[in-house]
Protein backbone atom coordinates (compact mmCIF):
# COMPACT_ATOMS: atom_id res chain seq x y z
CA UNK A 1 0.00 0.00 0.00
CA UNK A 2 1.05 3.75 -0.71
CA UNK A 3 2.64 6.31 1.48
CA UNK A 4 -0.18 9.07 1.41
CA UNK A 5 1.89 11.45 2.27
CA UNK A 6 4.12 11.06 -1.17
CA UNK A 7 1.03 10.47 -3.28
CA UNK A 8 0.56 13.42 -5.23
CA UNK A 9 -2.82 15.21 -5.36
CA UNK A 10 -4.92 14.98 -8.36
CA UNK A 11 -6.02 17.80 -9.91
CA UNK A 12 -9.56 19.06 -10.15
CA UNK A 13 -10.83 19.26 -13.78
CA UNK A 14 -14.01 20.67 -11.60
CA UNK A 15 -12.48 23.86 -12.39
CA UNK A 16 -13.84 25.30 -15.63
CA UNK A 17 -13.00 29.03 -15.18
CA UNK A 18 -10.85 30.73 -17.54
CA UNK A 19 -7.03 32.26 -16.83
CA UNK A 20 -8.33 35.58 -16.60
CA UNK A 21 -11.49 34.70 -14.11
CA UNK A 22 -9.16 32.89 -11.78
CA UNK A 23 -6.59 36.47 -12.16
CA UNK A 24 -9.71 38.39 -10.87
CA UNK A 25 -10.33 36.10 -8.59
CA UNK A 26 -6.97 36.61 -6.94
CA UNK A 27 -6.80 40.31 -7.12
CA UNK A 28 -10.34 40.33 -5.11
CA UNK A 29 -8.81 38.59 -2.51
CA UNK A 30 -7.89 40.71 0.23
CA UNK A 31 -4.68 38.74 1.67
CA UNK A 32 -2.81 39.16 -2.27
CA UNK A 33 -0.12 42.19 -2.15
CA UNK A 34 -0.91 46.25 -3.05
CA UNK A 35 -0.63 46.63 -6.72
CA UNK A 36 1.90 49.38 -7.79
CA UNK A 37 -0.11 51.88 -8.80
CA UNK A 38 -2.31 51.66 -5.96
CA UNK A 39 1.13 52.31 -3.73
CA UNK A 40 1.91 55.21 -5.91
CA UNK A 41 -1.66 56.87 -5.08
CA UNK A 42 -1.55 56.71 -1.52
CA UNK A 43 2.12 57.98 -1.64
CA UNK A 44 1.73 61.39 -3.77
CA UNK A 45 -1.59 61.78 -1.61
CA UNK A 46 0.90 61.50 1.78
CA UNK A 47 3.48 63.94 0.02
CA UNK A 48 0.93 66.63 -0.86
CA UNK A 49 -0.58 66.58 2.86
CA UNK A 50 2.84 67.37 3.79
CA UNK A 51 3.57 70.47 1.67
CA UNK A 52 0.08 71.96 2.56
CA UNK A 53 0.67 71.54 6.35
CA UNK A 54 4.44 72.94 5.71
CA UNK A 55 3.10 76.08 3.97
CA UNK A 56 0.48 76.54 6.49
CA UNK A 57 2.94 76.71 9.11
CA UNK A 58 4.96 79.29 6.70
CA UNK A 59 1.92 81.03 6.71
CA UNK A 60 1.34 81.32 9.97
CA UNK A 61 5.08 82.12 10.43
CA UNK A 62 4.81 85.25 8.21
CA UNK A 63 1.71 86.42 9.44
CA UNK A 64 3.60 86.46 13.18
CA UNK A 65 6.19 88.35 11.84
CA UNK A 66 4.41 90.87 10.27
CA UNK A 67 2.26 91.63 13.29
CA UNK A 68 5.69 91.76 15.25
CA UNK A 69 6.68 94.50 12.35
CA UNK A 70 3.93 96.39 12.40
CA UNK A 71 3.99 97.08 16.21
CA UNK A 72 7.44 97.95 16.16
CA UNK A 73 6.92 100.19 12.63
CA UNK A 74 3.36 101.65 12.42
CA UNK A 75 1.97 103.35 8.96
CA UNK A 76 2.72 106.73 8.47
CA UNK A 77 -0.83 107.33 9.39
CA UNK A 78 -0.54 106.29 12.91
CA UNK A 79 2.44 107.81 13.37
CA UNK A 80 1.01 111.07 12.13
CA UNK A 81 -2.10 111.22 14.34
CA UNK A 82 -0.17 110.34 17.21
CA UNK A 83 2.01 113.70 16.44
CA UNK A 84 -1.05 115.57 15.91
CA UNK A 85 -2.75 114.47 19.44
CA UNK A 86 0.83 115.30 20.94
CA UNK A 87 0.68 118.62 19.49
CA UNK A 88 -3.09 119.20 20.70
CA UNK A 89 -2.18 118.07 23.95
CA UNK A 90 0.77 120.39 24.34
CA UNK A 91 -1.49 123.46 22.72
CA UNK A 92 -3.95 122.65 25.38
CA UNK A 93 -1.53 122.70 28.15
CA UNK A 94 -0.10 126.06 26.72
CA UNK A 95 -3.75 127.13 26.68
CA UNK A 96 -4.34 126.11 30.05
CA UNK A 97 -1.34 127.72 31.45
CA UNK A 98 -1.83 131.16 30.26
CA UNK A 99 -5.31 131.28 31.92
CA UNK A 100 -3.77 130.30 34.91
CA UNK A 101 -1.53 133.59 34.37
CA UNK A 102 -3.74 135.60 33.37
CA UNK A 103 -5.88 135.11 36.71
CA UNK A 104 -3.57 135.45 38.80
CA UNK A 105 -2.45 138.86 36.82
CA UNK A 106 -6.42 140.01 37.23
CA UNK A 107 -6.24 138.97 40.88
CA UNK A 108 -3.57 141.25 41.87
CA UNK A 109 -5.10 144.14 39.76
CA UNK A 110 -6.60 147.06 41.81
CA UNK A 111 -9.49 148.60 41.52
CA UNK A 112 -9.00 151.38 38.82
CA UNK A 113 -6.87 148.62 37.08
CA UNK A 114 -9.68 145.87 37.01
CA UNK A 115 -11.97 149.06 35.90
CA UNK A 116 -9.66 149.75 33.05
CA UNK A 117 -9.56 145.64 32.22
CA UNK A 118 -13.01 145.40 32.18
CA UNK A 119 -13.63 148.76 29.92
CA UNK A 120 -11.09 147.20 27.19
CA UNK A 121 -12.63 143.43 27.04
CA UNK A 122 -15.56 144.68 26.57
CA UNK A 123 -15.14 147.52 23.89
CA UNK A 124 -15.64 146.23 20.34
CA UNK A 125 -15.53 147.62 16.68
CA UNK A 126 -18.66 147.64 15.39
CA UNK A 127 -18.34 144.73 12.64
CA UNK A 128 -21.01 146.10 10.17
CA UNK A 129 -18.43 149.24 9.72
CA UNK A 130 -15.55 146.63 9.57
CA UNK A 131 -17.20 145.11 6.87
CA UNK A 132 -18.37 148.11 5.05
CA UNK A 133 -14.74 149.65 5.24
CA UNK A 134 -12.70 146.19 3.97
CA UNK A 135 -15.55 146.16 1.08
CA UNK A 136 -14.90 149.79 -0.12
CA UNK A 137 -10.92 148.98 0.01
CA UNK A 138 -11.16 145.14 -1.76
CA UNK A 139 -14.20 146.30 -4.05
CA UNK A 140 -15.03 142.25 -3.38
CA UNK A 141 -17.91 140.80 -0.47
CA UNK A 142 -15.90 139.38 2.33
CA UNK A 143 -17.03 136.65 4.79
CA UNK A 144 -18.02 137.01 8.25
CA UNK A 145 -15.01 135.35 9.72
CA UNK A 146 -12.61 138.00 7.85
CA UNK A 147 -14.57 140.74 9.72
CA UNK A 148 -14.64 139.05 12.85
CA UNK A 149 -10.14 139.01 12.03
CA UNK A 150 -9.86 142.21 11.34
CA UNK A 151 -12.09 143.86 13.74
CA UNK A 152 -9.52 142.09 16.90
CA UNK A 153 -6.59 143.41 14.89
CA UNK A 154 -8.08 146.82 14.73
CA UNK A 155 -8.41 146.61 18.44
CA UNK A 156 -4.81 145.04 19.05
CA UNK A 157 -3.64 148.12 16.72
CA UNK A 158 -5.92 150.27 18.74
CA UNK A 159 -4.16 149.28 22.20
CA UNK A 160 -0.79 150.07 21.07
CA UNK A 161 -1.33 153.29 20.09
CA UNK A 162 -2.80 153.94 23.13
CA UNK A 163 -0.49 152.63 25.59
CA UNK A 164 1.63 154.65 23.36
CA UNK A 165 0.04 157.66 23.80
CA UNK A 166 0.17 157.43 27.64
CA UNK A 167 3.89 156.82 27.62
CA UNK A 168 4.28 160.08 25.62
CA UNK A 169 1.89 161.79 28.10
CA UNK A 170 4.02 160.93 30.89
CA UNK A 171 7.62 161.44 29.14
CA UNK A 172 6.16 165.51 28.01
CA UNK A 173 5.08 165.99 31.63
CA UNK A 174 0.97 166.07 31.28
CA UNK A 175 -1.78 163.81 33.05
CA UNK A 176 -4.37 162.14 31.52
CA UNK A 177 -6.72 162.60 29.65
CA UNK A 178 -5.06 162.17 26.22
CA UNK A 179 -4.93 164.79 23.66
CA UNK A 180 -4.77 164.44 19.84
CA UNK A 181 -1.18 165.70 20.21
CA UNK A 182 -0.58 162.35 22.53
CA UNK A 183 -2.26 160.44 19.73
CA UNK A 184 -0.54 161.90 16.92
CA UNK A 185 3.01 161.01 18.36
CA UNK A 186 2.50 157.69 19.49
CA UNK A 187 1.54 157.12 15.90
CA UNK A 188 4.62 158.63 14.43
CA UNK A 189 6.40 156.69 16.76
CA UNK A 190 5.27 153.09 16.00
CA UNK A 191 6.02 154.17 12.38
CA UNK A 192 8.99 155.12 12.66
CA UNK A 193 9.63 151.60 14.63
CA UNK A 194 7.91 149.86 11.58
CA UNK A 195 5.10 148.74 14.16
CA UNK A 196 2.00 150.39 12.31
CA UNK A 197 0.68 150.63 8.56
CA UNK A 198 2.70 152.60 6.19
CA UNK A 199 0.04 154.84 4.28
CA UNK A 200 2.74 156.50 2.05
CA UNK A 201 3.98 154.80 -1.39
CA UNK A 202 7.39 153.78 -1.38
CA UNK A 203 8.30 154.50 -5.02
CA UNK A 204 11.03 152.20 -6.11
CA UNK A 205 13.52 153.28 -8.60
CA UNK A 206 14.85 151.07 -10.92
CA UNK A 207 18.87 151.22 -12.01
Amino acid sequence: MADPARVKPETSFNDTSTPAERSKKSEGSGDGPVSGSTSSKLTAVQTNTKEDKTSAEHTAAGEEEEDGSSSLNPPPAKKLKVEQDKKKEKRQKVDEDEIQKMQVLVSSFSEEQLNRYEMYRRAAFPKAAIKRLIQSITGSSVSQNVVIAMSGISKVFAGEIVEEALDVCEKWGDTPPLQPKHMREAVRRLKSREQGPNSKHKRILFH
